[in-house]
């Protein structure tokens, strides 16, 4: 019993990491984008869609590119893990 609890802690523990790696990812994105273009003068802006560069990558682009990693992180990295007590099975 312990082991397979050990096996689990260690799998939310990756787990776990991975979503912090997403979500510091997600922030160099939209601060690079958001700080990185929009620091021009306004009047230097390009408009992408009626929105300035800035804004269209780091908010409109950078969550579909999220969507799209999260999805790709949960189909590849993740496991699903049973939360039955088999111990309260076995008795």
């Amino acid at each position: 019993m312990q082991n397979k609890k050990h096996n689990v802690n260690k799998v939310a523990n990756r787990e776990a990491l991975i979503g912090v790696g997403l979500v510091i990812f997600n922030f160099v994105w939209w601060y690079g984008f958001a700080y990185g273009l929009g620091s021009k003068d306004p009047e230097e802006y390009k408009y992408i869609v009626g929105l300035p560069d800035w804004f269209f990558y780091s908010c409109v682009i950078g969550l579909i590119v999220m969507i799209v990693l999260v999805i790709v992180v949960i189909k590849v990295f993740f496991v699903e893990i049973p939360f039955d007590d088999e111990e309260g099975e076995e008795k």
